[in-house]
């Protein structure tokens, strides 16, 4: 089964993307960018999921 890149914003369609290649079986990379967001909970958010899944 081939791998899967997510970029992991931390929201509902990117962490559901990510349980679904889970899902199937794949080995997954989650990649959060860091570009000057105001909001440190986006980042928070992803690392959330990340863990989670």
């Amino acid at each position: 089964m081939p791998s899967a890149v997510v970029l992991l914003s931390g929201g509902l369609d990117s962490t559901t993307a990510l349980a679904m290649a889970r899902a199937e079986g794949r080995t997954c990379y989650a990649l959060t960018v860091r570009y000057g967001q105001l909001h440190a909970c986006e980042l928070a958010a992803a690392a959330r999921a990340a863990t989670a899944l």
